[in-house]
């Protein structure tokens, strides 16, 4: 009866490990959620009081760079961004910049 036992608990550990992997899994998602601000900026740093910060955002997506409403992607690729403190991740600047970026991958990955 005490290996039939011992049987039972090597099958049961599998599956509690797989169950903990899915909430452990779950938790953090939720907190990688909440833990975005409103703006899309994951993480803000002032490197030099009032005028020079380290950002990271997501990138936009590449269907909306060229919208009146570009929206930020959740791809899991994240921009490590050291400049001005008025720095939008869907302003102006960033638009040029991903656009650019977009054109050279393009370049660099289909043109001879």
């Amino acid at each position: 009866m005490n290996l039939v036992t011992q049987r039972k608990e090597t099958k049961m550990k599998p599956t509690r490990s797989f169950l903990a992997a899915v909430l452990f899994t779950s938790l953090m998602g939720g907190a990688l959620s909440n833990a975005i601000a409103q703006d899309g900026v994951i993480s803000k740093d002032e490197l030099v009081t009032g005028s020079y910060y380290h950002e990271k955002f997501p990138p936009m997506t590449t269907q909306s760079l060229d919208s009146d409403n570009p929206a930020l992607s959740n791809s899991g690729t994240i921009i490590d961004f050291y400049g001005p403190c008025d720095e939008n991740p869907v302003g102006k600047d960033q638009i040029q910049e991903q656009k650019l970026e977009e054109q050279h991958r393009f370049a660099n990955g289909y043109e001879d």
